[in-house]
């Protein structure tokens, strides 16, 4: 394990107090056109959250302590850091304390599963642009792309099955699953793997959870009303099940590797709300947070970056 000295991984960030809520939403959408009513609208997402915060950056602290306590069992020793793009603690800032502390060669880590412009090339680009800032940043040599990881669906599909116990067990063998996935505009979709790496990924948890029926949709969608984007939207996927006389679906966000709010509120709240109103039984599968498959993969990836 010469080959690196510490472990960063990359992620989207979020606020931890309503104070930054703003703050943070102004970081994420600079440079693009969101009417302003539109993010008071997410503030109130954000504020309806516990203690008025995202969880993102705890999750993602958890996922970076067990992918250290894996590495321990393997006989690797070396500390894995966290990075944020969009709030504290900023790549830069953590890239600076590590090179206070003398480490010189890194492997990271992005923690989104699929591939497209702002899901991974962004990521890339902001740890270039965070290493500039930097002098003597470590060397980082990045994981490749893991979404087709047999650990990550195998995550994925504990999750499934123990949203599937909610089933009554009578209901289960013909209970949908619906995979969900950030929404991106069509244009930028077309040029990159990402519907093909969620379609085959899903495909895989599908299969290791024994679903039979299963689908894609997708969530959280902000851009401009009149530009096309993927779909279905989860909404339209919600009603319908509903339509066709399905009685329970079981909802699973594929495309996050944490709870944070686009999850707890565009799901749970929203989607969830939907679901009520259509006379669909609303079941949600947790994303893989640190789930001990997902942190020995995201080990794994480190240990394969020094192979």
């Amino acid at each position: 394990m010469s080959a690196v000295d510490s472990v960063l991984l990359v992620a989207f960030g979020g606020p931890t107090a309503p104070a930054e809520i703003r703050p943070f939403l102004e970081i994420v959408t600079r440079g693009r056109r969101i009417p302003p009513e539109r993010l008071e609208e997410v503030a109130r997402h954000y504020e309806q959250m516990p203690g008025g915060r995202s969880p993102l950056n705890e999750l993602t602290e958890r996922q970076a302590a067990g992918a250290r306590r894996e590495l321990e069992r393997r006989g690797v020793r070396v500390p894995v850091f966290v990075g944020m793009r969009n709030w504290h603690p900023f790549l830069h800032e953590t890239l600076a304390a590590m090179t206070a502390a003398g480490h010189r060669r890194t492997a990271a880590i992005v923690l989104s599963p699929f591939r497209c412009e702002a899901s991974w090339d962004r990521y890339l680009d902001d740890v270039a642009e965070a290493r500039a800032r930097v002098p003597g940043a470590p060397a980082v040599r990045f994981a490749p792309p893991w979404a087709a990881q047999p650990r990550f669906a195998a995550a994925a599909a504990d999750r499934v099955r123990t949203a599937l116990a909610g089933v009554p067990a009578a209901e289960r063998a013909d209970t949908p699953v619906v995979f969900t996935a950030h929404s991106i505009p069509t244009a930028m979709a077309a040029a990159a793997p990402y519907v093909d790496e969620f379609t085959a990924s899903a495909r895989a948890v599908a299969g290791r959870a024994g679903c039979a029926r299963w689908s894609l949709a997708y969530q959280s969608r902000s851009g401009r009303p009149g530009e096309p984007w993927l779909e279905p939207d989860i909404g339209d996927a919600v009603r319908g099940l509903a339509a066709d006389g399905v009685r329970r679906a079981v909802v699973m966000p594929l495309g996050f590797v944490c709870d944070h709010v686009e999850v707890l509120y565009d799901l749970d709240v929203e989607a969830r709300a939907l679901a009520v109103r259509s006379g669909l039984g609303f079941h949600r599968a947790a994303a893989v947070n640190d789930h001990p498959e997902f942190v020995a993969m995201l080990a794994e990836l480190v240990v394969g970056v020094c192979g």
